[in-house]
């Protein structure tokens, strides 16, 4: 079967006295016919080629199903007066969401939900369903929870759901006595609702035309969305919004921010007539968070902010507007430790931090001086993530932890801060006599060309490099990358991953700049005209794991998605002799072109990331020498595989499109390149847990390929 041949019909256009060419943006009009035949035939091309992996796909998923299980629970949560918890049922793609009553208000300590319940038995006496999401989803192809949030006094439930792909969600509110949905529907929002304090109204945002959430509404229950009041309205095309509810309840608060600079807007339920006011005035450059507090008595804000450092430090102010030059250190600022964010509680404060790029929790205790003690939890794996989540309750004494490894689950603890005592309520289970120790996991370190060292974590089955004689020898290995917008790809545990380690492949996740791993320093090394540096350095990455006898580059495969898309891309482009494949998820090759259009989603909120090549020459110059579509060259690359959905908004499906029709048209040697879209679905792939399974089957299947483990039994 030869493969798809997209037809050349060049557009040009004048861009600081250069012609640009693309024989390839009529794949952009999405509602064509000849588009949508085109991306078909592109997908009957992808499962011909890969039609000998079928019985080898079909195991991936059979092995991911049985080392999961199906029917499971969630550790409880307690907020207010009821635990909540999650179920999840064999056979069935998206589970529930449930809650009982807390029995005794003394009592910390979650209820154990009673394992392979039935899905009509309650697993809690009392048990009581809010949400049915396989319901909820019936007749959708797609289907997505975008938020829930329950009413302060525990009787309304407000949702939203998604069944397109696109992140427009709509809002509904349910009555948890009765069962029954009120009238009110909100259409076009933007994630989930907040409610005000007194649980007759909620906050929610909305997008513009270029899918960029510019406005904050409040809706009355019992009144039409026409009605709604603008909370308010983000006219700098730059910034976006958002809205949430202080821990304490007091506070609602509104988000304004670019990449690098924030705005908060506050309304105080104790003094509803001041309205919203603006805690500290953008000034460009300045971030900040803002949470509310009680120390040493008095009510206090918590800002979180960048004023006084890259790495940021944490102060206290008063409720009031206050400018930055006001604000009173409480965790000063430390260059080799990243503040990252702040959860006030009233008897401690729950600090996420990093240093030498791993995470850290640091409990700030509080008495009636103000903070008590300072330190962290301690944990004694050398590669980890540790985060702290379902912590709602502004009372509570305990603080819920998650932690992975690359070969440890996904594991729950609770903290309680009066004893110090961490105890473990729930590790993820694996099926099958799964035993951690089995694994091996190390952290690496690569030479950059400018000499900075970049981390590496990588996993791989005990004894995998065991060679004849009893030395070490190369094993085939995934070398995963990501390197933009501060995100940081910290270490963690995958169910569908074991299907590759048990085979014998490693894994790897390259720390490259751009990411969040090393710190702010790290982050700004690897954007605008320093993106360059996220690309040698994964490059990089690859060649340490070569020299130093991990793997060979026959064996090794690269994998992003999304700006990590870009990274595979770029270093595709720049090093193609290193990688024996390279799987580019929803990837962001044709920057360049996103870029230059402002009507896009997200292209102008983006221009603090990568510059705006449309108004400055030096920019435009810069991306052209990176962007990947733009520098596709007459070389032999290795086999590519693009996946990406036609309802991405993020990330068009045009963007691969574009991308793999030009290798095609231009590459030399193997000319293996596979695309394969998703027709109803968004930037996050497919939903539904046996759709995900699928999904991730199909490209592992296609690494163990390249990898030459195509028949190896785990």
């Amino acid at each position: 079967m030869q493969p798809p041949a997209a037809e050349r019909r060049a557009t040009t256009r004048e861009i600081h006295g250069t012609t640009r060419t693309d024989d390839y943006e009529w794949l952009r009009a999405k509602e064509s016919p000849e588009v949508t035949a085109y991306l078909e035939a592109e997908n009957a091309y992808t499962q011909e080629r890969t039609a000998h992996l079928a019985d080898l796909r079909q195991s991936i998923f059979d092995e991911i199903k049985a080392r999961t299980r199906e029917t499971d629970l969630s550790v409880p949560t307690r907020n207010r007066g009821y635990w909540y918890y999650g179920r999840s049922f064999e056979g069935k793609e998206y589970g529930a969401s449930c809650r009982v009553p807390v029995a005794d208000p003394d009592d910390w300590t979650p209820p154990k939900p009673a394992e392979d319940t039935a899905p009509d038995q309650p697993a809690l006496p009392g048990e009581q369903v809010l949400l049915d999401l396989d319901a909820l989803a019936e007749g959708h192809e797609f289907f997505s929870l975008g938020g829930s949030a329950v009413s302060p006094a525990g009787n309304l439930l407000a949702y939203s759901t998604d069944v397109v792909g696109d992140e427009r969600y709509t809002v509904r509110v349910k009555d948890l006595d009765t069962g029954e949905l009120l009238p009110d529907e909100i259409t076009g929002a933007l994630g989930g609702a907040t409610w005000d304090r007194d649980g007759q109204a909620f906050y929610y945002t909305t997008v513009d035309e270029s899918w960029r959430a510019d406005k904050v509404w409040r809706h009355r229950l019992g009144t039409a969305q026409s009605a709604d009041e603008l909370v308010h309205h983000e006219t700098d095309g730059r910034f976006w919004v958002g809205v949430g509810r202080t821990r304490s309840d007091r506070f609602i608060v509104v988000a304004s921010g670019s990449k690098i600079t924030s705005e908060y807007r506050f309304f105080d339920a104790d003094a509803p007539e001041l309205g919203f006011r603006t805690f500290a005035e953008r000034r460009e450059g300045l971030e900040y968070s803002l949470d509310h507090a009680v120390l040493a008595g008095a009510d206090t804000f918590l800002v979180m902010h960048n004023h006084t450092g890259a790495d940021f430090e944490l102060a206290t102010a008063p409720i009031a507007p206050t400018p930055a030059e006001d604000w009173v250190p409480l965790v000063p600022h430390d260059p080799a430790v990243r503040l990252e964010d702040v959860d006030a509680f009233a008897g401690h404060l729950v600090v996420h931090q990093r240093s030498d790029g791993l995470t850290q929790l640091r409990i700030l205790e509080l008495g009636d001086s103000g903070v008590t003690d300072d330190y962290l939890v301690e944990f004694d794996h050398e590669v980890y993530t540790v985060g702290s989540s379902g912590n709602p309750g502004f009372h509570q004494p305990v603080v819920r932890l998650g932690y992975t490894t690359m070969a440890v689950p996904s594991s729950v603890y609770d903290y309680d801060v009066r004893t110090r005592e961490l105890t473990l309520l729930r590790r993820a289970p694996v099926l099958g006599g799964y035993d951690p120790d089995d694994y091996e996991e190390h952290r690496l370190w690569a030479t950059a060309e400018d000499g900075e060292r970049v981390p590496i974590s990588i996993v791989a089955k005990r004894g995998a490099r065991e060679g004849v004689g009893g030395g070490t020898g190369p094993v085939p290995t995934l070398l995963y990358g990501y390197g933009a917008y501060e995100a940081s790809m910290d270490p963690y545990f995958s169910i569908a991953r074991l299907s590759l380690l048990d085979r014998g492949a490693a894994f790897a996740i390259a720390h490259v700049r751009g990411g969040g791993e090393m710190g702010r320093r790290w982050y700004d090394g690897g954007k605008l005209f320093h993106k360059q540096n996220s690309f040698s350095d994964f490059i990089a990455c690859a060649r340490h794991l070569v020299d130093t006898g991990w793997t060979t580059p026959d064996v090794l495969v690269a994998e992003g998605a999304s700006a990590g898309g870009l990274l595979m891309g770029a270093v595709v482009n720049q090093a193609p002799e290193l990688f024996a494949g390279v799987v580019a998820g929803v990837p962001f090759v044709d920057a360049l072109t996103t870029m230059l259009d402002s009507t896009l989603p997200l292209t102008v909120t983006e221009y603090d990331e990568w510059g705006n090549p449309e108004a400055d020459p030096e920019v435009y110059e810069y991306m052209a020498s990176y962007a990947p579509y733009d520098n596709v060259a007459a070389v032999d690359y290795p086999p590519i595989l693009a996946e990406t959905s036609l309802n991405d908004t993020r990330v068009l499906y045009v963007e691969p499109a574009k991308w793999i029709a030009r290798l095609r048209a231009t590459a030399t040697g193997r000319r293996d390149f596979l695309l394969r879209t998703e027709m109803a679905a968004g930037h996050g792939g497919v939903s539904g847990r046996y759709k995900s399974w699928h999904d991730r089957a199909f490209a592992l299947a296609w690494m163990l390929d390249r990898f030459g483990l195509a028949e190896t039994k785990p």
